[in-house]
């Protein structure tokens, strides 16, 4: 670390950033992951690394689905770069773990205690990660069971796990409670929305909030690659959407024309949910004039978005998704409490299975 541990760190965490200068820990390329608490940082144990869906994707495809290359893989990235920042994607994920020590002049400022199991709320792009070793890597649910410690910066945010959800399922949940907890804000009753890679579990979750927000009288669409996945199926028995449309979102005429068909009008109001590149003119086409555009996708092109919005024509408010949003994590966990359907398909889906 570029001072001593007794001296108090940044509290954005600028000093662990080891290259380039002056870059801060997300968009630096090498960050110290000494596994020592400054004065106000947090130490912790990592159990599970929650990689983030864009991220799986690719290392999946790049390494066949094989397990083991993928743990290698992962293991490369973090050794390189002091933590899980998909050089490809851009994107990372989320931990879980156990508090090992919390930094003297932080120890009084927060509600939190050496011992207690937390999940990180801030992405792995930026979190100080050093593996000891991978255990498992499940295909299923882009989880990967680790062995080794992360640090949390005085700005990093955190979540105890509730004890009356999954550990694993929480997790899951967690990895994406800002969709959710952003359509709350953004959808209002009466609006069409239109929820693009709704049958992910982000979209899921999207699309419920998007159905309570604009009851009685809105319209949620959810696009879908295909009709026959299970999160597809879960949409239409609890009639999350009033219309599902099956289509490439990559193929943005195709897709737009499609989920026109099905809708009164242009979207108030469009959330990207996808794990694929190439879906923001798909999206765009799909508001109307003064609409809004939020794209979650850590796919999302910047530049596609904004040179697609101009060519087009089309006169929308484009939202980057944030994955930070105030009781985001409290918003997204009450869901599976009030929608007994989605509790039980996120169980389904990712709740620890015991190995042999």
């Amino acid at each position: 670390m570029s001072g001593p541990l007794t001296a108090r760190c940044h509290p954005l965490g600028a000093h662990r950033v080891l290259e380039p200068a002056g870059a801060m820990p997300q968009d630096a390329w090498r960050i110290d992951n000494t596994p020592v608490a400054g004065p106000n940082e947090l130490l912790c144990e990592v159990d599970a690394l929650n990689i983030d869906s864009a991220s799986f994707k690719q290392l999946c495809d790049t390494c066949g689905r094989d397990p083991q290359r993928i743990a290698q893989r992962v293991l490369e990235i973090v050794s390189e770069r002091g933590k899980q920042h998909n050089p490809v994607t851009g994107s990372g994920g989320m931990f879980v773990g156990r508090v090992l020590a919390i930094g003297d002049e932080l120890r009084a400022a927060i509600d939190l205690r050496a011992g207690e199991r937390i999940a990180s709320l801030v992405s792995l792009t930026l979190t100080p990660l050093q593996i000891e070793a991978i255990r498992d890597v499940d295909l299923r649910t882009g989880r990967i069971r680790v062995r080794g410690k992360a640090i949390l910066f005085e700005s990093g945010l955190w979540t105890r796990l509730p004890g009356d959800i999954d550990e694993s399922v929480a997790l899951a949940v967690l990895d994406v409670a800002g969709a959710p907890a952003q359509v709350a804000r953004l959808a209002s009753p009466g609006a069409t929305v239109v929820v693009v890679g709704a049958d992910g579990k982000s979209g899921l979750l999207a699309c419920a909030q998007a159905k309570a927000r604009t009851a009685p009288h809105g319209r949620v669409i959810g696009l879908v690659p295909g009709d026959s996945t299970p999160g597809a199926r879960l949409l239409r028995r609890e009639r999350f959407v009033d219309h599902l449309v099956v289509a490439d979102a990559r193929d943005a005429l195709e897709a737009s024309q499609r989920v026109l068909a099905g809708a009164p009008a242009l979207a108030d109001l469009v959330v990207n949910c996808v794990n694929v590149p190439g879906t923001e003119l798909a999206s765009i086409l799909c508001a109307r004039d003064g609409g809004t555009v939020y794209f979650f996708s850590m796919c999302t092109s910047f530049t596609a978005a904004a040179l697609g919005a101009e060519g087009a024509g089309r006169d929308v408010t484009m939202i980057i998704g944030n994955g930070y949003v105030k009781g985001h994590a409290e918003t997204a966990l009450q869901m599976l409490r009030d929608y007994p359907a989605l509790h039980e398909y996120f169980n389904a889906t990712f709740a620890t299975r015991t190995r042999p």
